[in-house]
């Protein structure tokens, strides 16, 4: 079915656009290393382009290609590449795009290990960073080099909440010829389509949101150009860093069920976060739902919802947060996000902890600080477990 004009949940459902020889109503699993081919020049034209047959699922296999052709659509953008996780895709997106002698400008509260790995492992390479506030455009501005080839934005940020101007910050980097990229993990294609405000290049940890159920780690990426998909799905072959046909077979399946699990997931944190705001022993909320939220306006015209994740801050500080961590029941602390159960955790003692003091607080990331990724359980059943556990703090 083309689903090229069709609503949000159809193209859910039926995008990708995979017909099976034998009638199969899902994409099925192709579980195999290697394809056959008809003949030596059947194979000749796969191996030369020629083709769009399969040779190696390290290249590419129909289970997966399904995926990509899906997630893609839904970024509306010109090919989707998949990883083995949301971390094989951030490195191939510093790989294709950066070489020896170049920088890169990243906001300050990205995941941790985003940050983390660029700051102790590129620099082998001769590969400058610099983190900083994206919210304010005027830091971008500051921290652009000459040699600056990319912005790296999460937006919401993780675990602050903060949110970029993604036009903004797309107009001034091409002024310049700066690639723009956007971890849009917090979001999914459902709530924002960075590609539509100017980015060149979108990726997903589909651990997340996008596959939905806390069992399957798996990363994309999605270009806007045929010239930066090119580039980047040679980094990910040669790299090695493909999706397994299983793993893609249970990503897609999370997806079919994106939007509803979305909308419930946000019904509940909107209450939550509201709920948050008025508790004597919460400091602080960071929730785009807010008006209390600095950016409330800018979420309103970037984002479709404000979505399922909230940051607060415990009056308590760094014990009050470990205390609510031993406490919760029905919240998992797990440092994951984006499935069907609410999950919790601690930043500066977690996620973020090989970031140091100074960079956390840079960042925003104060020791109180608690992450709340809401699910779909019943919004009383949520809130008396965190009422419980706020009273221990």
């Amino acid at each position: 079915m083309d689903t090229k004009n069709k609503g949000f949940n159809s193209k859910l459902v039926h995008g990708g656009g995979f017909k099976d020889p034998l009638g199969s109503a899902v994409t099925p699993i192709y579980q195999t290393s290697t394809f056959s081919f008809e003949n030596a020049n059947h194979g000749a034209q796969c191996f030369s382009g020629e083709s769009d047959g399969f040779i190696y699922t390290r290249l590419g296999n129909p289970t997966i290609n399904d995926l990509e052709k899906t997630v893609a659509e839904l970024e509306h953008g010109f090919g989707g590449i998949a990883t083995s996780s949301g971390m094989a895709a951030v490195n191939t997106v510093y790989l294709g795009i950066l070489a020896s002698g170049d920088h890169m400008v990243g906001h300050n509260a990205l995941y941790g290990p985003s940050r983390a790995i660029m700051e102790s492992l590129y620099p082998k390479f001769n590969v400058a960073s610099a983190f900083i506030d994206a919210t304010d455009i005027e830091n971008v501005k500051n921290a652009i080099q000459p040699n600056t080839r990319l912005i790296f934005l999460e937006t919401p940020a993780n675990p602050t909440i903060g949110i970029t101007d993604i036009q903004a910050v797309s107009d001034l980097a091409h002024e310049k010829g700066i690639v723009v990229c956007v971890d849009n993990t917090f979001c999914s294609p459902y709530l924002q389509s960075p590609l539509d405000l100017g980015a060149d290049i979108v990726l997903h940890s589909m651990t997340k949101f996008i596959n939905g159920h806390a069992d399957v780690v798996a990363g994309m990426i999605v270009t806007k150009t045929e010239a930066h998909y090119k580039i980047l799905r040679s980094v990910m072959m040669n790299v090695g860093c493909n999706m397994d046909p299983h793993q893609a077979f249970l990503t897609r399946r999370g997806l079919k069920t994106l939007a509803i699990r979305i909308d419930k997931a946000q019904e509940n944190a909107v209450q939550i976060a509201e709920y948050l705001e008025k508790h004597p022993k919460v400091e602080w909320v960071k929730y785009p739902g807010l008006k209390s939220h600095p950016q409330y306006e800018l979420a309103k015209k970037q984002m479709r919802g404000p979505g399922a994740m909230i940051s607060f801050g415990l009056k308590g500080g760094f014990e009050a947060g470990r205390t609510m961590m031993d406490s919760v029941k029905m919240a998992l602390l797990a440092v994951s996000l984006g499935g069907i159960e609410t999950l919790i955790q601690h930043p500066a003692s977690m996620t973020h902890s090989k970031i140091s003091k100074e960079n956390q607080e840079k960042a925003g990331i104060s020791s109180g600080l608690v992450r709340l990724s809401v699910g779909i359980e019943d919004l009383e059943d949520l809130i008396g477990d965190i009422e419980q556990a706020l009273s221990k703090t």
